[in-house]
């Protein structure tokens, strides 16, 4: 143990290795803290230069470029800045499996001899070189096998007890006794370990502790929730375990004293993961189907929490020149010249859409820098609040699309993982705002004449298209979604160009109307018992399927005929509906004002 610090194996080691002046190899899986470890125990002794590998081009590390030497242009090799001479410093090399064929080469230099092209690093104060990864072929996509490259490095495999990840988790959640959370933790069999590692235990107590549903702090690996099973004797899938651990970790917590609801769901979902993000300083990941209005909320509470829009990348058409770009400096170093997007103390947040289709390997790979480090090639960003992730699921209305599979590792990155479906997007009310009394039409039609698999293949997005189409005169037909081959989405549309002909149909407009005769039906639906009738079934749906804007605009008929509705319907408008509704229907039903 070194002043203060909580010693483990993999710290020992890391000293060991210094001490001796040998490269250390690490291996050990996901999430149990091996790079914290590093951050953690060489703080205030060395400066940690930190390499993630599989986000390195090759000209990242040295690069041959012209500099002027006694009056004339010559070649030298410049080396990167963070490897400059000044403070003594570790290099860490992380995730060195990963790296791409062309910069093994440069890495296996500096693991052998610890220099780079003609640089010694020594000479510029390297006191220590490691690398770590995750030895499972399942993660990473090649093998050490070259026995002169093996002779050079000291190689440590590691487990979750061999780190301090447990005090680290102690001082982030100083206040809160985790004690019994461990123990449940360690009752776990191995291979449930494996997959709940201490990252992932993280995240699940970050988000019960943050009011939300602890299993949101699950990864989604391939779209899936992360099960936490082991597999039968036979090969077949064990049963999922995740519900009963989690349960006895919130009950570990409250035990503790901890504030812990732990809801089963949470209404406006992504507002309230995207507000608590930019609050706490997290990565999250929103996956959701085509056209459900994702990325609008997301920039809509951005530009509302920060008052400014988000840095917006799509990963379809981004190119890794479009985040960093190596440029010879000056003073004979190796700059990463970030985009001007990145610059400045302004607050920040980040929006990754389509996160899932990359358009190539290494884009993608400097997200991971990005998303684990807060960094873009070693340069902190600053100002970063936030960092949300937006992507499809695998497969939708039994299609499938076209998106990249992750593994744990790089799925276990996000504090909350987030899986929502269309109706867990409040687009309704922004479509009437935008689009007035037609849009209330679609929308009563959307809600009231398809079934659930209609609604799944009529987006926000194509209600918006088919309202835009109405208001031109155009056929409704054109907005479904094209399947191909003369074929639409599958659902008839004969009841909605109805409506929008101005069938005769019952909305709140026409409660307004009529309100004295509706009320008069109410009072003799209560009359013939508590079921109530056909009237109370019309004006409860027309109540519950209306948008809150629309509420609003109508208080006085919600105010009059809601009172009069059976126990059991008024029940519904106050239980499992977001807060601005129940607000809206309490102060309804006490005779608030508004």
């Amino acid at each position: 143990m070194r002043g203060t610090q909580v010693t483990s194996t993999l710290a020992d080691f890391i000293d060991a290795m210094i001490d001796l002046g040998l490269t250390g190899q690490v291996f050990g899986e996901h999430g149990i803290g091996k790079t914290s470890t590093f951050f953690s125990h060489l703080r205030d002794r060395y400066r940690l230069v930190y390499v993630p590998a599989a986000n390195l081009t090759p000209d990242d590390l040295l690069v041959n470029a012209p500099v002027r030497q006694d009056g004339e242009l010559v070649l030298r090799q410049l080396i990167m800045r963070q490897l400059k001479p000044g403070r003594p410093f570790v290099l860490l090399i992380d995730d060195s499996l990963q790296a791409g064929e062309t910069i093994q080469s440069q890495l296996m230099q500096i693991a052998c001899s610890w220099t780079l092209g003609e640089h010694d690093l020594r000479a510029l104060g390297c006191a220590g070189v490691f690398l770590t990864d995750n030895e499972s072929l399942a993660e990473t996509a090649a093998r050490r096998s070259d026995l002169a490259i093996l002779d050079r490095m000291t190689t440590l495999r590691i487990t979750a007890a061999d780190t301090a990840w447990r005090q680290a988790l102690s001082r982030k959640f100083r206040g809160t006794d985790l004690s019994g959370v461990f123990r449940v933790w360690a009752a776990l069999p191995a291979g449930l370990r494996r997959l709940f590692s201490p990252r992932t235990l993280e995240h699940v107590l970050d988000c019960a502790l943050a009011g939300l549903p602890p299993q949101w702090g699950l990864p989604l690996v391939n779209g899936e929730r992360l099960r936490l099973a082991v597999p039968r004797a036979d090969g077949t899938p064990g049963q999922d375990e995740a519900p009963r651990i989690l349960e006895q970790i919130v009950a570990e917590l409250r035990r503790a004293g901890a504030d812990v609801p732990a809801p089963a769901h949470l209404p406006d979902a992504v507002r309230r993961v995207v507000r608590e993000s930019l609050r706490r300083r997290w990565a999250v990941l929103i996956q959701g189907p085509p056209g459900c209005g994702k990325t609008e909320v997301v920039k809509e509470v951005v530009r509302d929490e920060l008052g400014r829009d988000p840095i917006y990348f799509s990963l379809p058409v981004t190119n890794v020149e479009d985040l960093c770009v190596p440029l010879p400096t000056a003073d004979g170093t190796l700059d990463n010249l970030l985009a001007g997007i990145f610059i400045g103390p302004e607050p920040k947040a980040i929006v990754w859409d389509e996160y899932n289709r990359p358009k190539d390997r290494s884009a993608f790979a400097r997200l991971m820098e990005i998303t684990q480090e807060w960094s873009l090639a070693g340069r902190r960003i600053e100002g970063l609040k936030a960092q949300v992730a937006l992507q499809n699921p695998p497969y939708h209305l039994g299609r499938k699309l076209l998106v990249a599979r992750n593994t744990i590792a790089q799925a276990s990155r996000f504090t909350v993982s987030l899986d929502i479906g269309p109706d867990d997007i409040p687009a309704n009310a922004w479509l009437i705002e935008h689009y007035g009394p037609v849009a209330e039409t679609v929308l009563e039609w959307w809600k009231n004449d398809i079934d659930d698999e209609g609604r799944a293949w009529i987006t926000k997005r194509t209600l918006e298209r088919m309202i835009r189409l109405h208001g031109r005169g155009l056929p409704l037909e054109m907005a479904k979604i094209y399947l191909g081959d003369g074929e639409y989405a599958p659902v008839p549309l004969a009841d909605l160009e109805a409506r929008l002909a101005d069938r005769q149909v019952t909305g709140l407009r026409e409660l307004a109307d009529d309100l004295d005769g509706w009320a008069e039906r109410l009072r003799r639906a209560a009359d013939e018992g508590p079921e109530g009738t056909d009237a109370s079934d019309a004006v409860h749906r027309i109540l519950s399927n209306a948008e809150l804007p629309q509420l609003r605009a109508h208080r006085g008929t919600a105010a009059r005929l809601a009172p009069l509705l059976p126990p059991k319907l008024k029940a519904t408008y106050l239980v499992g509906v977001d807060g601005e509704r129940q607000r809206f229907w309490i102060e309804v039903f006490t005779g608030q004002p508004s």
